[in-house]
């Protein structure tokens, strides 16, 4: 039954679930003891910590000790073979960037592969980011591949 007016797109429960994001908001300030990131007004920031903040491990922390990412990038490519150098370079101005906005958006392991290099990230956004701007800097090809179920998603490079 729908009654009359109602906005049904506002009723749509988010399906995804994502174990490391907290279940309700932290006390604030909450400094992350591994990192020394700050939970202030609803985020995680870097910042200095007050004194007598609480503590608890951030979702990005959480993740790298548990070895468990919500990205990965693989890029491949007799491209990236000639390029290595500059391109790991670009990764990581990327990586230092989206880090220093958003401090939950960080590289776990860049894994050398035959063909390439494998990247796993604490969230979803980096290899995104990652991937178009290799696009955009070489071209190539890019594929994404979100996995619903899982709040993960995979992204591939090559050139």
């Amino acid at each position: 039954m729908t009654t009359v007016g109602a906005r049904l797109d506002r009723l749509i429960q988010e399906k995804r679930h994502d174990p490391y994001q907290a279940k309700a908001k932290l006390t604030e300030p909450t400094r992350c003891p591994d990192c020394g990131a700050v939970y202030h007004k609803g985020s995680w920031h870097w910042m200095v910590a007050p004194a007598g903040a609480y503590e608890a491990k951030c979702p990005a922390c959480h993740r790298i000790e548990d070895k468990i990412p919500a990205g990965y990038l693989s890029i491949s490519g007799e491209f990236f073979q000639q390029h290595q150098e500059e391109i790991r370079g670009l990764i990581k101005h990327i990586e230092e960037r989206e880090k220093g906005q958003h401090p939950l958006n960080r590289i776990m392991a860049m894994e050398a592969l035959n063909t390439g290099l494998e990247i796993t990230t604490t969230d979803m956004h980096l290899p995104r980011d990652i991937g178009v701007a290799l696009e955009k800097a070489y071209e190539g090809e890019l594929d994404f591949q979100y996995v619903d179920e899982s709040n993960l998603l995979r992204v591939n490079w090559q050139r």
